[in-house]
């Protein structure tokens, strides 16, 4: 089987582009994954986040989480695979089209500050990211964002997770498999604790712990839009027996109002294999949807969008 995609930015803008625009088209076409190194967020602001993450866990969730999970389970006790619970511990926090950093009273100000710089560069990389797949697709420059925006622009959130050691890693995963509802995902993960498998031609796949790195995945939506081109992909996490894995997933997504549907310079392209044509629907009655079945297949979850959203049409945008 070919290696896990990683790709070098750093002489994105020299030569090799071609070479590189073609790693990124074929990992998102045959893996739904890739890694991306030298990507333009500094080390320094990369290390702030990764060091106050890290210690936001210690001091505020690590001895809440054992209560929790203590209060649910024995875990002693436990001789089969746990189907109900993830072994990890999490916050929320909403960037765009609002904020909601200033209202989450344990994070310092470091942390607040760093947050917020973090998330301003991975804004930048992700619309980057998304215009480079509109090359790659084909389609006008811009077309996947003016696809996510709706009327208040896009939705863009992040998911900060700790997955401490586990006594029975055999039994409990960190997160069980399932493909993301959104668009497009950046994580920064922890160098050191690995855990994070992605499932191809039915084997599960290390996802690499790199220092410095942002790993990319594609959703739901990007899937519908591609007409299937671009494929979300089943992952999970492991559990394991010694250290906290740090994951900061942040998700670029449509807006709620945003109507999503297969572009159509790619249905047209491929009408002629009688390709799978995905649902239109609104973003946010997908997410109503996905809410109750994450952890299912989401070829259901399309089929379902069929029947309720053939008659939607396009928000107005206000900005």
């Amino acid at each position: 089987m070919d290696s896990f995609p990683i790709i070098d930015m750093e002489k994105f803008n020299g030569e090799e582009r071609a070479a590189i625009m073609d790693k990124i088209k074929d990992a998102c076409e045959n893996w739904g994954f890739f890694e991306l190194v030298n990507h333009g967020i500094s080390h320094e602001l990369l290390d702030k986040v990764e060091n106050n993450t890290k210690d936001h866990y210690r001091k505020c969730m690590e001895q809440r989480f054992k209560e929790l999970v203590a209060s649910k389970t024995a875990l002693e006790e436990v001789q089969t695979e746990i189907s109900d619970l993830d072994w990890e511990s999490t916050f929320f926090l909403k960037h765009l089209p609002e904020s909601n950093m200033a209202e989450i009273p344990e994070l310092d100000d470091d942390y607040r500050a760093a947050m917020k710089e973090f998330v301003v560069e991975l804004e930048k990389l992700a619309e980057f990211l998304l215009d480079l797949l509109c090359e790659n697709l084909g389609l006008e420059k811009g077309y996947l964002k003016k696809a996510f925006y709706g009327s208040r622009g896009p939705t863009f959130g992040t998911k900060v997770s700790n997955y401490p050691p586990c006594p029975k890693p055999d039994l409990v995963k960190g997160l069980r498999a399932h493909t993301d509802a959104g668009g497009l995902i950046l994580l920064f993960q922890d160098d050191r604790v690995s855990g994070l498998q992605l499932l191809k031609d039915g084997e599960w796949i290390d996802v690499p712990p790199m220092r410095h790195s942002i790993v990319i995945n594609l959703g739901d939506q990007l899937e519908v839009i591609t007409n299937g081109k671009y494929k979300s992909v089943m992952h999970r996490v492991l559990t394991q027996t010694d250290g906290t894995r740090m994951s900061i997933a942040s998700f670029y997504n449509p807006g709620s109002d945003a109507v999503i549907y297969p572009a159509p310079t790619l249905v047209e392209q491929e009408a002629e294999e009688q390709s799978q044509v995905y649902p239109k629907f609104v973003f946010e009655d997908y997410m109503k949807l996905y809410a109750g079945l994450k952890f299912e297949a989401k070829e259901p979850r399309f089929e379902a969008m069929k029947t309720i959203g053939s008659t939607v049409t396009p928000p107005i945008a206000t900005a």
